[in-house]
This record gives C-alpha cells, sequence and structure tokens, in this order.
C-alpha cells in the first residue's frame, strides 16, 4: 500500500498492512530541533534543519530521515501573509518578537527552548464596542498560499498521506492569547459579550483561511488539521456548560464547512483530559482526535476508549507517552508502553501512530530509535 492508501484505509476504520506513522505531519505530532539533531547525530544523518515552528522551534526533518523511518504523512505549510513579516529583536536577555495578531513573544538567548508569551494586545479591552476598528488579520491574504498547490501535487504523486494545518491556534486557544488567559476566562463569567465578539473574530478568520484553502488544494487535502487545547492535566479548562455554549457552536460552524468544501478529515487537536466532551466532538463532525493523552485524567485507559469511541473517531496520537515515559523511560519501557497502546488502539483500524506531543528536547534519540522499531514491531496487521 502507499502511505496515503494505509492513511485513507485507517480513516475509513479499515485495517490496512500497517499502523500509519506520523512524524511531523503537523505542528503538534513533529520533533524539537534539539531532539532531531541529536537523533541526526546519533544515525550519522545531516542534523543542520530548518526550524519551521518558531514557537514551538520544532525541526523540519529531511525528507532523508523521514525515508528512513517510513513515516506516511507530509504537511502542506502556509505561508506568512503579504501584508506581515516577522522581525525577530534582541532584547537583551531574550529574542522576542510580535506575531501577526499582535501577541508578543519571548525566548532566552541562553539555552532558550521556546519562545513564551509575554504580551497580550487586547488585555485592556474592557468592552466588545472597543473591537470596532480592530484591524483582524486576514485569514484568506494570498500570500499564505503561494506554492501550496504545486506541493500538494508532488506529494500526492509520492503516494503520501497530506495535511494543511490552520495559519494560527484554535479559535479558544486564540482568544485567550489575545486577551490573556486570566481575562479571557474571566470575560467568559463576566462580560461574555466581550468573549463572543473575540471568539467570533477568531472563527472569522479560520473560516476565511479555510475557504481560500479549500479552494487552492482542497481536491489534494486528506487531513485539516485544527487546534483548540481544552484540557489540563486534571480536566478541562472550562466546564463542559461553558464548552457547550460558547465553543460548540463555532466549532460546529467551522467543522461543517470544511465538510462541505472537501472531502479532508477533520482533525481536532486538544490536549489534556477531555473524555468528557468527546461525545461532543464527535457530534459536531470531528473525524481525528489528536491525541489521547494517556497521562492526562481519564485517558489512560486506551482499551476504553478505544472501545467506547473508536467506531466514529480515529486516534491520532496517544502511542508513547511524552511527559515520563518517551524522554525519562528506558528503551525497553518505551517498547513494552507502545505495544500496550498499539495492542489497544491499533484493532479495527481507526488508529496513526504518533506520540502523544511533539518529541521534546530531553527525549534521547535511543528513545526515538525503540520508538520507531516498537512500532515497526507491533505495527503489522
Amino acid at each position: 500500500m502507499s502511505s496515503r492508501d494505509r492513511v485513507l484505509a485507517c480513516l475509513a476504520h479499515r485495517e490496512p498492512d500497517r499502523v500509519p506513522l506520523d512524524i511531523g505531519g503537523s505542528d503538534v505530532t513533529g520533533m524539537h530541533r534539539d531532539a532531531y539533531r541529536s537523533l541526526a547525530r546519533c544515525l550519522g544523518m545531516e542534523e543542520n534543519v530548518p526550524t519551521w515552528h518558531r514557537v514551538q522551534q520544532l525541526a523540519l526533518p529531511s525528507e532523508d530521515v523521514l525515508e528512513r523511518f517510513e513515516v506516511d504523512v507530509r504537511p502542506l505549510f502556509p505561508n506568512p501573509p503579504e501584508s506581515w513579516a516577522v522581525e525577530v529583536r534582541d532584547a537583551g536577555r531574550y529574542l522576542t518578537f510580535e506575531d501577526e495578531w499582535g501577541v508578543e513573544w519571548a525566548m532566552p538567548k541562553l539555552g532558550g527552548l521556546y519562545y513564551d508569551m509575554i504580551g497580550h494586545p487586547l488585555s485592556n479591552v474592557s468592552e466588545a464596542a472597543e473591537l470596532a476598528h480592530w484591524r483582524w488579520p486576514d485569514g484568506a491574504n494570498q500570500g499564505r498560499f503561494r506554492g501550496l498547490r504545486d506541493r500538494a501535487e508532488e506529494l500526492v504523486a509520492r503516494g503520501m498521506a497530506v495535511t494543511l494545518a490552520v495559519a494560527y491556534g484554535g479559535i479558544f486557544e486564540s482568544a485567550a492569547w489575545l486577551r490573556g488567559y486570566e481575562n479571557f476566562y474571566a470575560d467568559l463569567g463576566r462580560r461574555p459579550v466581550l468573549a463572543e465578539a473575540i471568539l467570533d473574530a477568531t472563527l472569522n478568520f479560520h473560516l476565511d483561511f479555510w475557504a481560500a484553502a479549500l479552494t487552492e488544494v482542497g481536491d489534494h487535502l486528506d487531513v485539516a488539521v485544527e487546534y483548540d487545547d481544552l484540557g489540563g492535566q486534571s480536566g478541562l479548562l472550562i466546564s463542559p456548560e461553558m464548552y457547550r455554549s460558547y465553543v460548540k457552536p463555532r466549532h460546529r460552524e467551522l467543522f461543517s464547512f470544511i465538510k462541505e468544501h472537501s472531502r479532508a478529515a477533520v482533525f481536532l487537536h486538544s490536549c489534556g483530559a477531555v473524555s468528557e466532551v468527546i461525545p461532543d466532538f464527535i457530534e459536531i463532525g470531528v473525524d481525528i482526535l489528536n491525541p489521547v493523552q494517556v497521562s492526562a485524567a481519564g485517558m489512560g485507559d486506551t482499551r476504553r476508549l478505544k472501545q467506547e469511541f473508536g467506531d466514529d473517531l480515529t486516534i491520532w496520537g496517544g502511542g508513547i507517552d511524552t511527559q515520563r515515559v518517551l524522554p525519562r523511560g528506558t528503551p525497553d519501557e518505551v517498547k513494552e508502553e507502545i505495544e500496550r497502546r498499539i495492542g489497544d488502539l491499533a484493532p479495527g483500524g481507526g488508529f496513526v501512530f504518533s506520540a502523544v506531543h511533539n518529541i521534546q528536547p530531553d527525549v534521547p534519540p535511543e528513545n526515538i530509535i525503540a520508538m520507531w522499531e516498537a512500532w515497526k514491531e507491533y505495527g503489522a496487521y
């Protein structure tokens, strides 16, 4: 089977020849630059590759590495809009930049691993009327999509499964980035009109992005990647009722739009303890849940989750815990967990193997190799 056929069979809940593998097919299934360099050095391969995701400092794996590891998925990367270019500034101990939404980010120059948010452009807004003259980014700016068609055609011709992710965070998390988490969560309870106005603006950006993206490459796209982190380690970040009131109707509109304008499967990334709202995700058209964060409350029993939701959802991720086992376990512990997770999640199709989240900088290359060897051993149907 080709990689694309393998992934499409999986999404149709059929068993392909082996469990599909994703490393680097999105910015939530990738590898930190430091982990990649250590791995490439261990393999005797080229280690100096571009860092494609600025905030998370993700490496852009070389085709040599992807082919060596038999990775089935390749991403399309939207470009920056024509009207904006990133400007990284030297701020003494830190490198800083402001993204196209006006959110400020900083990373230590010495030993920095990621950029963190330090400024929120709507932090001082107090009512929705103040947003009337705010200039929101244009999701449909044609510069974002230049060259994507050619890249998509090349990947399809090579038999690869093709993903494309929206050009910014999810509609809910972006609203929190713009206001600041404390402000936005308080808005949901105290200033619902303001909260909904910001959510409508972030939703409109996503709708505009997908309208233009699907016009450009929708016929070649297999997976449309969306995000919204709704869970923490021990529970949801907001109540289920609040999710159903504020976010779910907007998710429904967004996912319905993608489905109406393409055949791409809708991929929703939501970290943490989200089991309580998985039925809601299914109801509004989510095809792929990423990940199953096996270390979060209610998410560790992957056999139960597969039995309960596996007929409706493809599980993409959850093959190996990225909080403890992958960075700090032995290679044997890595293999033991992967044997268990594949045994729980793979039967009947509907499972794409990747780690719970991006492979972090402290993961030793021996464990990455052990992960691949275990996938190879236990992932055959």
